[in-house]
């Protein structure tokens, strides 16, 4: 079974992405899920500042490798029974731990410039972000969480400045050349 992990800046297209992944039946392990998760637990609301409290929690208790960590059950019950997509894969800690347990893993990254991202987020009405707040995740993402890292070394790169069926049609792409490899 195949392992795919999705990266990205916050507004790139991970979850567009393995939303296609999903109807091709793929097993989707959202790492933001522990997030959404742990909100509730401490009946939080959801909003960027609680969220980042959170994530930074969550990676200060378990090692900047926490989401791998605390998803590998997951991961490994899912892969046994179908392929994979872990939807925002974050962390340099989080591919080596990845990597190290799955040496086969491909990584997707998916880029598009702060602008179109800002833009994009500002419209959503699920975490919705303001310019201020992608600025502030962006630079702790680059700084805390060392995202630039799996970005830089992904197997394939997805441009998505273009429409959402360009996406779909550069991802459908991509699984084409996986299947027939």
């Amino acid at each position: 079974m195949r392992l795919i992990a999705l990266v990205g800046m916050p507004g790139s297209g991970k979850s567009v992405l393995s939303g296609e992944l999903k109807k091709k039946g793929y097993a989707i392990i959202r790492f933001g899920d522990i997030t959404d998760e742990e909100l509730k637990k401490q009946n939080l609301p959801v909003n960027e500042e609680n969220e980042r409290h959170i994530r930074e929690l969550l990676r200060k208790e378990n090692g900047m490798d926490a989401y791998a960590k605390l998803n590998s059950d997951k991961i490994n019950n899912a892969i046994q029974k179908s392929d994979v997509a872990i939807d925002g894969m974050r962390s340099w800690e989080e591919y080596l731990s990845l990597k190290k347990d799955h040496p086969d893993m491909i990584l997707i990254a998916v880029y598009c410039s702060q602008n179109t991202r800002i833009k994009r987020l500002s419209e959503r009405t699920a975490r919705h972000l303001t310019e201020e707040e992608v600025k502030s995740r962006d630079e702790k993402e680059i700084e805390n969480m060392n995202i630039a890292g799996p970005i830089a070394l992904a197997d394939y790169t997805i441009n998505n400045e273009g429409s959402e069926q360009e996406l779909l049609d550069a991802m459908r792409k991509i699984i084409g050349e996986l299947e027939n490899e």
